[in-house]
């Protein structure tokens, strides 16, 4: 009896066990540091949420302790009422002016919010990196609903999706502004409230994050 052939296709029957993800270690409650009165970590339900009850005067961030140079994250956000502004900095770096003023970050960030969905924005390092189109907005985003983001930073190219939609897609060698320095390609991830508003809500869900470089 011919054994070897009968083992070989129940091994291809088999399914295929996915790629494990980093998501468990990178929302341990120790990974992050923010304002407690604004943000609330979930590690279980994946859920980070920024919440303020009057303009908190400056953009403040819930921010990694540790840094991560090439990633996927994905997750759903959410501005609640279509309120407020958001975004993902990553590869980033705290600056904090002082203790009225903390958890301040600067660097390259993903942007969440009205006309500016998608977009790659150098916070506090010259301004918009790459703008997303009005017609991609306009096709990709729900206001109201909670939107799927898709991030890939891998070398020095950075890929953003939207509901599968691509917003920003290349590479991004150097920070925008007149100094032209070399783009970061390590640094924190953090997420933001935005000055200027009386009160916004923003959840991220369902967070799914890979450290690329521990793949390798």
């Amino acid at each position: 009896m011919r054994l070897f052939p009968l083992f070989l296709a129940a091994l291809l029957l088999v399914p295929a066990v996915a790629r494990a993800d980093d998501t468990e270690e990178f929302l341990k409650p120790d990974n992050w540091q923010g304002r407690e009165d604004i943000w609330k970590l979930d590690p279980k339900a994946k859920t980070i949420v920024g919440e303020t009850k009057q303009d908190p005067k400056y953009n403040t961030f819930f921010c990694s302790k540790k840094k991560y140079s090439d990633f996927e994250l994905s997750f759903k956000v959410q501005l609640r009422d279509a309120v407020g502004n958001s975004g993902v900095q990553i590869r980033s770096e705290r600056f904090d002016k002082d203790d009225k003023q903390p958890f301040r970050v600067r660097g390259p960030q993903v942007d969440v919010g009205k006309g500016y969905w998608g977009s790659l924005y150098g916070e506090g390092v010259g301004g918009m990196m790459k703008a997303s189109s009005p017609d991609a907005i306009k096709k990709a985003v729900k206001e109201t609903e909670f939107n799927e983001y898709h991030i890939v930073a891998k070398g020095t190219k950075i890929t953003i999706k939207i509901n599968g939609e691509t917003m920003v897609d290349q590479d991004f060698p150097m920070l925008p502004g007149k100094d032209k320095k070399p783009a970061p390609t390590e640094g924190i991830i953090a997420f933001q409230a935005h000055a200027g508003y009386p009160k916004m809500r923003v959840e991220y869900k369902d967070i799914v994050f890979k450290d690329l470089r521990a793949k390798k």
